[in-house]
């Protein structure tokens, strides 16, 4: 009967050890996909910013892999409730200490900023995460003949529990709380984890020297959440949040600026859409450019796509001249923020989702494309490749203009990436004109490329001002530093680092810093 029992209770215990492997695995790629949301409001969502992450996340797991064998070898003392604890009390951590590290990691630039806030942020409860594996191999060892078995399903039932963590934070628990939340919840139930274990690992919560860690964990942990939960609303006197909403794409606010009288649309460290509040006219010079196409090169135009809804002017500004607009917008909370504080109401089909996928859905021929998805801060590469461009081109009428506005430099560092996309356009459309918003080495540049000729075409003398400016801010571009984009090589990123570094700069002076913490 004791033999029953024994076994019963040894069962029992090895299942617990394998969940918390299984929870501790999951825990570990919560926190690196959390990651992006928690710096990108500094360093946006790109190549760099993934990059910085999943290289602190490998340091912190060979540094806990280490760490964890060393210790359950040599330090009896330390049990494996303590190594939770420390990952329950680090995390709860992040969100209170995020903001003086990212502002004192700003001055390091993109590349060097976001690898910094990653490991200031998350080297800790990462590796107290991958100390878990270790300590678990230990408890469920009984001898050497059972060494091999016991490490590979710790770390088999680790990555299960990645594999579900990854997938559950992408599919439900991102989009229904946000997080802030997340964090929280993920620290006290790391505390909670620990209590178990150290209730089975038969510590006395008489003894002193067993209970203080855990007591002392409990109260800063569960203050700590407590505190960050409760947290007041963001306090700036020249810019009111009227709204604030996490998607699964970026953190996006509707913000007034109070000193100039703007409302701003933003998604993490991106503007999207920029108005004055009195009178509501776009802020974005590009938007005007765009504005004239129609009416100065294909008068007679009448269906239209957008793709890249921002705060809806440009669509409103097609339905003005006459235009019924298609309209495609990635992010669901960009679409609700348009319709409900920019005045946005929708003229033709408007479809949520990436656009390389939902453009497929859409069977008709236009006279006019806007591929506005190009702000100067964190932007999605694969919409500018020739694949991309080769599909608007079929969905062009004959006489059909697309449009794309991309923010660049004239010359010097980063001036290949905009020739990269002049001759990206040029090996798909034969016809393509260039303008400029400004003559300066940073400006925004509004490429219009079509199958048949593109000749100015003014049909009321009114529209000679608007003729004479865009000659004058016509700008002559050759492709010979450039490259063809493809899905296959698309090096944009790199090329673009200048340019991002120059963007996040102008918006980290305009906007309050303190705006951009969760």
């Amino acid at each position: 009967m004791q033999t029953t029992s024994s076994t019963a209770s040894a069962t029992t215990n090895i299942l617990l050890l394998f969940a918390t492997v299984t929870f501790s695995g999951g825990a570990v790629m919560i926190l690196e996909l959390l990651g992006t949301r928690i710096i990108a409001p500094y360093y946006g969502v790109s190549l760099f910013v993934w990059t910085a992450l999943i290289s602190v996340t490998m340091i912190a797991l060979a540094l806990g892999y280490y760490l964890g064998g060393f210790l359950t070898d040599r330090y009896q003392s330390i049990r494996l409730n303590h190594v939770i604890l420390l990952a329950s009390v680090s995390t709860a951590l992040i969100p209170f200490i995020n903001g003086p590290i990212l502002a004192a990691t700003n001055p390091l630039g993109i590349r060097g900023g976001a690898f910094a806030s990653a490991l200031l942020l998350f080297t800790l409860p990462l590796t107290s995460l991958a100390m878990v594996g270790p300590f678990v191999i230990k408890l469920a060892t009984r001898d050497l003949k059972g060494v091999g078995r016991a490490v590979g399903s710790v770390y088999a039932i680790s990555t299960v529990g990645s594999v579900i963590g990854t997938l559950l934070l992408a599919f439900y628990l991102l989009p229904q709380f946000g997080t802030r939340a997340i964090v929280f919840c993920l620290a006290m139930l790391l505390l909670l984890l620990a209590t178990i274990l150290m209730v089975l690992e038969k510590q006395k919560f008489a003894a002193r020297n067993s209970t203080l860690p855990l007591l002392l964990a409990a109260v800063l942990t569960s203050t700590l959440t407590a505190n960050g939960y409760a947290k007041p609303a963001r306090v700036s006197k020249d810019f009111t949040v009227l709204h604030e909403e996490e998607s699964i794409y970026g953190w996006v606010r509707v913000v007034d600026d109070e000193r100039k009288g703007f409302r701003l649309l933003l998604s993490d460290s991106s503007v999207l859409s920029a108005v004055e509040k009195a009178h509501g006219r776009s802020l974005l010079g590009y938007q005007t450019i765009i504005g004239l196409v129609p009416p100065l090169f294909r008068p007679n135009a009448s269906q239209a796509l957008l793709i890249g809804l921002g705060g809806g002017h440009v669509a409103r500004d097609l339905k003005a001249k006459g235009l019924t607009t298609d309209t495609i917008e990635i992010d669901p909370a960009v679409a609700d923020a348009a319709q409900n504080y920019f005045n946005f109401k929708p003229t033709g089909e408007f479809l949520v989702g990436d656009a390389r996928y939902e453009i497929k859905k859409l069977h008709k021929q236009y006279d006019f494309i806007v591929h506005d998805c190009f702000t100067g801060g964190s932007e999605p590469t694969h919409m500018l490749t020739q694949e991309m461009l080769r599909e608007l081109k079929g969905m062009l009428s004959e006489q059909g203009v697309l449009a794309l506005n991309y923010v660049g430099y004239t010359k010097g560092e980063g001036a290949n990436a905009v020739t990269s996309v002049y001759k990206t356009l040029a090996s798909v459309l034969p016809n393509i004109r260039v303008f400029i918003t400004e003559k300066q080495e940073f400006t925004d540049f509004i490429f219009l490329a079509s199958k048949q000729e593109l000749n100015l075409t003014p049909v009321d003398p009114n529209q000679d001002r608007a003729v004479q400016w865009l000659k004058d801010h016509e700008y002559a571009m050759t492709d010979t530093d450039g490259i063809i984009i493809t899905d296959d090589y698309n090096p944009m990123e790199s090329m673009q680092v200048r340019k991002a570094e120059s963007y996040r700069k102008i918006f980290m002076e305009r906007i309050d810093p303190a705006l951009l913490l969760l």
